[in-house]
C-alpha cells in the first residue's frame, strides 16, 4: 500500500484524485493539503487532460480538517512570502478547485463534513450513493463556514437550505442529499466510481475549448445581470472559435455521420 497522501491517475483524458488517508476517513492534513495543491496545478496545467474526478480511499470521502494532527478547521498562517495571508490553506482550496479550467466531478463515496463537504461543493457537480453523507460541522467546532462552503452551498441548495445545514450541522443522507440537490446522480455504491468516470467522459467527448469556456460562463454568468451574461457569451464564442480545427471536425462529423476527434486546437 502506497503512503502517498493523494493518489492521480490518468486515463482518456480524465484524470482521477483519489484522497488516500483512509484510516483517518481521508481528512486533510499537511501533506494532503499540499499534494492537492500540486495535483490541480498539475492537471491545470496538462491539456490532455480535460476532467477531473475526486474521490476517497475507503469509507469515507473527507472528513474535513485533520484536527488530530494539531491542526485547526481553519487554521491559516500568519504570513505568506512576507505578506499578510487573507486566504489561508481554506481559501486557496477553494481558489484552486473554483479556478480549475476544466469541469471537476466529485463521486462522494462516503462522509464528506466540514472542509471536505466544501470539496464536494467545489466541484462542478456530485455523484453519490447510500453510503454519502454530508455535515457542515463548522458550528460544533465554534467557527463559521470556511473553505468556500458559505459561497459554494447556498448557490446549490438555495440560501434557505444552505441556512438550515450550517446552523444545525445535522447528517444529510443520501436521499435527502440528492432531493436537494448536493448530489446530481444517486446510483449504487459499486456503480459510483463508474458513473463519475462515465460522466466525466461524456464531457470529454466534446471540443475541450468549448468545455472549458462553458465552465467559465457558467461561473461568470451566476453573478451577474443578463445583458453583462449575454456580451459574456458572445466574447466566450470568439474565444471557442479560435479552436478551428475543432470547429470544422464537428461540422465534418455531422456531415459525415461518424464520431468527431477532437485536439483542442
Amino acid at each position: 500500500m502506497t503512503d502517498a497522501t493523494l493518489l492521480m491517475e490518468k486515463t482518456e483524458h480524465v484524470a482521477v484524485l483519489t484522497l488516500n488517508r483512509p484510516h483517518k476517513l481521508n481528512a486533510l492534513n499537511g501533506d494532503l493539503r499540499d499534494a492537492m495543491q500540486d495535483a490541480l496545478a498539475d492537471v491545470h496545467a496538462d491539456d490532455d487532460v480535460r476532467a477531473v474526478v475526486f474521490t476517497g480511499a475507503g469509507r469515507g470521502f473527507c472528513s474535513g480538517a485533520d484536527l488530530t494532527a494539531g491542526g485547526s478547521a481553519n487554521a491559516q498562517p500568519p504570513a505568506q512570502n512576507g505578506h499578510l495571508d487573507d486566504l489561508g490553506w481554506v481559501g486557496r482550496q477553494a481558489l484552486s478547485l473554483y479556478d480549475l479550467n476544466k469541469p471537476a466531478i466529485a463521486a462522494v463515496n462516503g462522509v464528506a463534513a466540514g472542509a471536505g463537504m466544501s470539496l464536494a461543493l467545489a466541484c462542478d457537480l456530485r455523484v453519490g450513493s447510500s453510503q454519502s453523507r454530508f455535515k457542515t460541522v463548522f458550528i460544533e467546532r465554534n467557527l463559521s463556514p470556511d473553505s468556500g462552503m458559505s459561497f459554494f452551498l447556498p448557490r446549490i441548495v438555495g440560501y434557505s437550505r444552505a441556512a438550515d445545514l450550517i446552523y444545525t450541522s445535522r447528517t444529510v443522507d443520501a436521499q435527502e442529499a440528492h432531493r436537494i440537490g448536493l448530489l446530481d446522480r444517486l446510483v449504487d455504491h459499486d456503480e459510483l466510481l463508474a458513473t463519475a468516470l462515465e460522466v466525466a467522459a461524456q464531457m470529454t467527448a466534446w471540443p475541450p475549448l468549448a468545455l472549458r469556456m462553458s465552465k467559465r460562463v457558467l461561473q461568470h454568468n451566476m453573478e451577474c445581470d443578463l445583458a453583462t451574461a449575454v456580451r459574456f457569451e458572445l466574447t466566450s464564442l470568439a474565444v471557442g472559435n479560435r479552436a478551428v480545427h475543432d470547429r470544422e471536425e464537428s461540422i465534418a462529423a455531422f456531415r459525415e455521420r461518424r464520431k468527431p476527434i477532437y485536439t483542442g486546437t
